[in-house]
């Protein structure tokens, strides 16, 4: 994530450096140039901390560009402010860390979060949401649910082990006989 704000600083350092250098070769006033330059310098420093203050805050869910198309999403933790937010963070597979969402406060969408919360407690597994970043347009589609236990392992088969010899059933057979 760092990486691309190292980026989006530099497209805008790199922009705001144009404007200045095309206002400071008009035809103006020596203090329309020199204000230009000022405006371009403070105009840096300023972007920079607007983009790292952005860094600490949860993006809304409905802006989201680059995942869009996405599955689901593991919630790691949620938390619900009533009458203003549901705060989601959200593991994503490919992510290298999880993200921080906000959806709009929604009784309905907190209550089917609460409800997917106790039941992955009560069978001891994880909170999922189904298409985090698409719009559904129906309010009875269900975006968390519990997600599903893993498979045991099969009693039938016995665990192969390469380091202990086993004779075959054939060589046991006639053995016994």
């Amino acid at each position: 994530m760092m990486d691309h704000l190292i980026i989006f600083f530099a497209i805008t350092a790199c922009l705001a450096a144009i404007l200045a250098q095309i206002s400071l070769w008009s035809p103006r006033k020596l203090w329309i140039k020199v204000s230009a330059l000022a405006t371009m310098v403070l105009f840096l420093p300023v972007a920079y901390l607007s983009m790292v203050d952005l860094l600490s805050r949860p993006k809304p869910i409905e802006i989201e560009l680059i995942k869009f198309d996405l599955a689901e999403a593991a919630v790691l933790s949620h938390r619900m402010v009533e009458d203003v937010a549901i705060y989601l963070w959200l593991g994503i597979d490919g992510a290298d860390e999880p993200r921080s969402y906000v959806l709009p406060w929604d009784q309905e969408t907190a209550e089917q979060l609460q409800e997917a919360q106790r039941a992955a407690e009560a069978e001891g597994t994880g909170v999922r949401m189904k298409q985090p970043f698409e719009q559904s347009w129906d309010k009875r589609d269900k975006k968390f649910f519990a997600a599903p236990q893993a498979p045991r392992p099969s009693k039938d088969q016995a665990p192969h082990d390469p380091m202990i010899f086993q004779k075959s059933q054939a060589a046991q057979k006639a053995g016994e006989g």
